[in-house]
C-alpha cells in the first residue's frame, strides 16, 4: 500500500485530497484540455476547502466574494503545469483565454443552462499566481450536491496526460455497479461528434488509451465491454475496477475512519472534555480527528494540558482555532 502521495510541481507541493466533484460538473458536456481540466480540479478543491472550513492548500491560495456573489480566486500556476517548463506562462495563459469562451452546458428533463467559467484572468508573474472571477452558478455548480457526486484523488486526476483519461476516471471513479452509455452518449459528453466516424477509432483512440494510463496510474480503471444491434455497436458496458495498490492509503485511512464512531480512537475522558468544555462539535473532532490522536498519543496529560489551553483561549478572537493551533505546539514540542 502506498504511502501519501505528494506530487511537488516547479516547487509546489501538491498533497492528496478526495476531490467531491459535483455530478453536474462531472456529466455536463465539454470539450477542455488538460490544462483547463487542471484549473478546474483546483477550483473545485477550493471550494471543498471553503466549505468545509479547512485551511487552503497552498499559501497563494485565496478566495474572496462580492456582494453581488461573484466570486474572486487564486492559485498557483505550478499545479496547472504539472511539472511542465512554459516560458512566458504560454499554456496557462491559452488555458485561462480558453475557459473565457466556454461554459458548462447542462441539460435535463426540465432545464438547459449554459454558463460561462471563468472571466478576468490575470497572471502575477512574480508570484506565479493566477487570478479569475467566476459566476456563482459555477461556484455552486461545484458543489451542487443535489445530482450526486464523485470523488477522486486530486493527485492522480492531476497527473493524467489525456484528457480522457480524467473524463473516465471522473465518471468510474468510486462506482461499484456497471454503466452503461451509448456510443452518442459518449461521443457527445466527450465533444467529439465530428470526429472518428468509424466506431473502430473512437474505441482506438478514446478508450483503449484511456484504460491504459488508468491502468497505469489510478485506483479506479475499467474493463469494458459493446451491445450490438447486428454486427453495429451502439453502447458500451463499463464495468469499475479497484486496484489497491495503487490507492493512497492515508486517504483510505481517513474513509475508514469517517465509517467509525469517534469513540473508536479517542479515549472516552478526552472526548468528553473537547465536547462538553471546550465546546467542540462533532463535526469540528471529525475535522480535527488526526490531531487529537496524535495528541493524545504525544501529550503524556492531556486533559490537563487541554484546561490550561482552554484558560488562555478565553480572551483569543477565535478560542477553538487559537486552541487547534496550540495542540499543533504542544506536540511539535514533545518530538
Amino acid at each position: 500500500m502506498k504511502t501519501e502521495k505528494q506530487k511537488k510541481n516547479n516547487g509546489v507541493v501538491i498533497s492528496n485530497k478526495n476531490l467531491i466533484q459535483s455530478y453536474i460538473m462531472t456529466t455536463a458536456k465539454y470539450d477542455f484540455s488538460v490544462y483547463e481540466k487542471r484549473i478546474l480540479y483546483l477550483l473545485v478543491e477550493m471550494a471543498q476547502c471553503e466549505v468545509e472550513g479547512r485551511k487552503f492548500p497552498r499559501d497563494c491560495c485565496k478566495i474572496e466574494h462580492d456582494l453581488w456573489g461573484l466570486v474572486t480566486v487564486t492559485i498557483p500556476i505550478a499545479p496547472i503545469l504539472s511539472g511542465e517548463s512554459d516560458k512566458n506562462y504560454a499554456k496557462a495563459k491559452n488555458a485561462l483565454l480558453s475557459l473565457t469562451k466556454k461554459g458548462f452546458e447542462y441539460e435535463d428533463d426540465k432545464v438547459w443552462e449554459y454558463i460561462n467559467i471563468v472571466a478576468f484572468p490575470k497572471i502575477e508573474k512574480r508570484a506565479s499566481t493566477v487570478t479569475f472571477t467566476v459566476d456563482p452558478k459555477i461556484w455552486n455548480c461545484c458543489l451542487d450536491f443535489s445530482k450526486g457526486f464523485r470523488k477522486y484523488e486530486l493527485v492522480t486526476a492531476m497527473q493524467f496526460k489525456s484528457v480522457y483519461s480524467m473524463r473516465f476516471y471522473e465518471l468510474l471513479s468510486g462506482q461499484k455497479t456497471k454503466l452503461i452509455y451509448s456510443l452518442e452518449q459518449l461521443k457527445e459528453m466527450f465533444q467529439v461528434q465530428d470526429k472518428y466516424k468509424l466506431t473502430a477509432d473512437f474505441i482506438r483512440k478514446v478508450i483503449e488509451p484511456a484504460k491504459k494510463e488508468l491502468d497505469e496510474f489510478s485506483p479506479y480503471t475499467f474493463e469494458w465491454s459493446p451491445n450490438k444491434d447486428g454486427k453495429k455497436i451502439v453502447s458500451f458496458n463499463f464495468y469499475p475496477v479497484t486496484q489497491p495498490d495503487k490507492q493512497d492509503s492515508e486517504l483510505y485511512k481517513h474513509e475508514i475512519q469517517k465509517q467509525t464512531g469517534l469513540s473508536w480512537d479517542l479515549n472516552r475522558s478526552v472526548l468528553d472534555y473537547l465536547r462538553n468544555s471546550v465546546g467542540f462539535t462533532d463535526k469540528e473532532l471529525k475535522l480535527h480527528r488526526d490531531l487529537f490522536i496524535t495528541a493524545q498519543m504525544e501529550i503524556p496529560d492531556l486533559i490537563t494540558e487541554l484546561s490550561m489551553l482552554k484558560a488562555k483561549s478565553r480572551d483569543k478572537k477565535n478560542p477553538k482555532g487559537w486552541l487547534i493551533n496550540a495542540i499543533r505546539g504542544k506536540i511539535k514540542d514533545t518530538k
